[in-house]
């Protein structure tokens, strides 16, 4: 029956965040402390949840990994770059992609590296010292097609497979909340291995608000719920479309639901029925491609 099931997933439950994985310059405004999760740990208000880490418009540059990952920064023209730290063995691969490295190059072992990182990191002997990419509003997807809104999905490894599959299956832009969603940093970078540099990743107050917004716009909002009255074969697609998950642990939010245009379930011929929140996003978008005629 359905497969996209309101259930919590193990990736969810049992998900150790990266020690030092995200930003390491946020500063608290009111008193000057660092309010990152650094390599020290996290501070006391986001201990073990470094995606709560709300940030302002102030936020530093922080290191992006892994040599995908790097080689997408240096080819988008929208993200500002600082500073390359890499081995030399890592900096030959990167000269071999012909890739323009238009900033102050330091060379260090792969051990000192991996000091300069979480523990867990796959940095492939490469550091990129970057700014946040600019921030991206509903105006900007007027013209697009195939948009994917996830809607409290909170684990980074997740959101980065998503971007990658949104990227490899053509969608126009990832969406998703500011609050509750991870931040922009290393992890999230390193698990959409590049794809964070390639499609538009839109953060929304408002995931309520955005649909009725999107949906003024001519889009279709279909939300994924495993009570839904059709399939996602079956439900009839326009050719703009706004794709709304949920996270595994509840689904898309009744108030979010509410404003959509349509639920669907997906459904599994085999016998485990329940896909994972990432998984369904590439079958979904599969799905509305071959529905919507795009080739």
């Amino acid at each position: 029956m359905s497969t996209y099931k309101k259930q919590k997933s193990e990736s969810d439950s049992r998900w150790n965040p990266h020690k030092g994985g995200e930003r390491s310059s946020q500063q608290n405004k009111a008193g000057g402390k660092s309010n990152s999760f650094s390599k020290s740990g996290p501070n006391k208000e986001s201990r073990g949840k470094p995606w709560l880490n709300k940030s302002g418009g102030e936020d530093g540059p922080y290191y992006i990994y892994g040599l995908h990952t790097v080689e997408a920064a240096f080819n988008n023209p929208q993200r500002k770059r600082h500073s390359l730290v890499v081995t030399q063995n890592a900096l030959r691969r990167l000269e071999e992609r012909n890739i323009t490295i238009d900033v102050p190059v330091e060379t260090k072992s792969p051990r000192d590296i991996d000091h300069m990182v979480s523990k867990d990191a796959v940095h492939q002997g490469v550091l990129l010292l970057v700014d946040p990419l600019p921030e991206y509003g509903a105006e900007e997807l007027e013209e697009g097609h195939l948009v994917l809104a996830l809607d409290q999905v909170t684990d980074p490894h997740n959101v980065g497979a998503i971007l990658r599959s949104a990227v490899a299956l053509g969608a126009d832009a990832v969406v998703t909340t500011t609050r509750h969603a991870p931040e922009e940093g290393g992890v999230l970078a390193k698990s959409a291995s590049g794809a964070l540099d390639i499609i538009k990743h839109v953060r929304v107050p408002n995931m309520s608000r955005f649909v009725t917004e999107m949906r003024n716009k001519g889009y279709q909002a279909i939300a994924l719920d495993s009570e839904g009255p059709a399939s996602v074969e079956d439900t009839p697609f326009t050719y703009k479309t706004l794709l709304v998950l949920g996270s595994e642990g509840k689904g898309v939010r009744e108030g979010v639901r509410k404003n959509c245009d349509a639920l669907a379930r997906l459904d599994m011929p085999g016998p485990i029925k329940s896909l994972n929140v990432s998984n369904a996003a590439i079958l979904s978008l599969y799905v509305a491609r071959m529905k919507m005629g795009l080739s």
